[in-house]
Parts: C-alpha cells; sequence; structure tokens
C-alpha cells in the first residue's frame, strides 16, 4: 500500500480550534482522524476502523510525524512525538485528546 502526501484535511462542520470556544469532541476528532488516513492510504473512509492500530495500516515513522504534525494544527497545541505509539487507535488517541 502506497502512503502519499496528505493535502490539508477539513475540520467537521461546525468544528473550532479557536481559543475561547468549545473544543473539538471525541467524534469531530475521530472523523478527521478517519478523513486524514483515508486521504492518506488512499481509500475510502469505511475502510478504517477506529480500533485497529496505526501500524497495521502501513504508517511509518515519516507518516505518523506528518499526522502528528497536522493534529497539532488542527488541535492548535504541541503533541509529543511518540503519541501515536502511545495511543495506538484512533479511539484511544481521540478518548485522550478530548481528555487532554
Amino acid at each position: 500500500m502506497a502512503i502519499q502526501q496528505v493535502s490539508t484535511i477539513s475540520l467537521p462542520e461546525n468544528a473550532t480550534t479557536d481559543t475561547g470556544k468549545q473544543p473539538l469532541t471525541n467524534a469531530e476528532i475521530q472523523a478527521w482522524l478517519i478523513s486524514y488516513l483515508s486521504e492518506l492510504l488512499e481509500i475510502d473512509q469505511s475502510e478504517i476502523d477506529v480500533n485497529v492500530p496505526f501500524e497495521r495500516y502501513g504508517l511509518d515513522s515519516s507518516a505518523a510525524i506528518g499526522l502528528t504534525g497536522d493534529l497539532e494544527n488542527l488541535l492548535g497545541y504541541e503533541l509529543e512525538p511518540t503519541i501515536l505509539y502511545d495511543y495506538p487507535t484512533i479511539e484511544v488517541l481521540s478518548e485522550q485528546l478530548v481528555a487532554a
């Protein structure tokens, strides 16, 4: 499976990261991650399972760094570079990001 560069992924409708406004919900973060992986891997969003580890989708360290950087831009704050390894599925990552 070839991994390509991902263009900017849009936020789900009504989502915001501006300070002073409501933070993204678990569902919004999951939707963004699903959309991101779908575009990155060139597969349909329905093929992304939130309980499957990122490594099973063939993400190498370079793709993981890119995803983390784009996720930082989405959320508006810095993340640990190892976050995808510490929270290896969309479900557990989004839960952690909402709890943070």
